[in-house]
């Protein structure tokens, strides 16, 4: 099987690079591409192109635009990254006959309530990134071929940085620390994403029923004021110096921190689909931050 990844340099996509090896040939594409392959998503006949020349059976779409502030003041790229982009790609998978796996967000949510939230739960995004993530699986399920959307929030990797490394830095170096309360999700890990992924086109790759969109996010839920105290507790059993501990941290409310792109206050996802389809567990979203602490800081 052939498969072709694009976004191999990001959180998702390094992991990606590990979990896809097992089940065939990836040909891994950075932005910056490899020869005559382009792996840019701003260059969609290029993007078109690429994909025919390698004729993958499955192509995993781990790139977007996701600085969802900046977003908000370059609402063409945002567009043309995380909704054109993929449209283009699941045409040219539709064409070939291969699966699509492209990654969404809670962020097609307006945030409301305090029930997670379903698959087919009525979308409301607050912000361009989050418009423009839904556009990307309009235009995905409009080409009418084989795909896998992934929903997923808060999402964290070992490798580049994190709101945990951030954290822990902050702690060291500050004497106060404010972090919002009432923002709520499952903090996930790269790692996790892309284990699923490949389990999941394995057995879609079997049973071609199982195309369409799921919800993926780690078990449990926290604010991340209660993700920054875990995180502290967890560096200082490590041995990290801190000045500001996890009973320090001051909880605030999203209004004392504004940002030009609105965030959702609930971005709790129901994994049930996920986990009775695929027959899959999915850990504790503690277990993976814990793991992630363990390599980043352990000396």
């Amino acid at each position: 099987m052939k498969i072709l990844l694009l976004g191999k340099d990001g959180q998702v996509g390094w992991e990606l690079q590990r979990a896809l090896a097992p089940l065939g040939e990836v040909i891994a594409l950075g932005r910056a591409g490899a020869g005559e392959l382009c792996g840019d998503l701003t260059q969609l006949d290029a993007l078109a192109a690429t994909v025919r020349r390698v004729r993958p059976q499955v192509i995993v779409n781990a790139a977007a635009y996701t600085a969802v502030d900046r977003a908000e003041q370059e609402p063409e790229r945002a567009q043309r990254i995380n909704a054109d982009a993929p449209g283009v790609l699941a045409r040219q998978a539709a064409a070939l006959g291969a699966w699509l796996v492209h990654y969404s967000t809670d962020y097609v949510f307006d945030g409301s309530g305090e029930r997670p939230w379903r698959e087919h739960d009525e979308t409301g995004p607050l912000s361009v990134y989050g418009r423009t993530k839904l556009d990307g699986e309009v235009q995905i399920r409009a080409a009418g071929g084989r795909h896998l959307i992934l929903r997923t929030s808060w999402v964290y990797g070992a490798r580049g940085g994190n709101f945990a490394k951030t954290m822990v830095k902050l702690a060291c170096e500050r004497e106060q620390l404010r972090v919002v309360a009432d923002q709520i999700g499952a903090p996930t890990g790269a790692d996790l994403i892309a284990d699923v992924t490949a389990h999941a086109v394995r057995q879609a790759m079997r049973q071609p029923e199982l195309a369409g969109t799921y919800h993926l996010a780690a078990a449990g839920q926290t604010s991340w004021h209660g993700y920054a105290c875990h995180v502290l507790r967890q560096a200082q059993a490590l041995g990290q110096p801190l000045k500001v501990t996890a009973e320090q941290v001051e909880a605030i409310a999203t209004t004392a921190w504004p940002t030009p792109a609105r965030r959702p206050l609930n971005s709790r996802l129901d994994t049930t689909r996920l986990r009775h389809a695929f027959h899959l567990h999915l850990p504790a979203w503690q277990a993976g931050v814990d793991r992630m602490l363990q390599e980043c800081l352990a000396h």
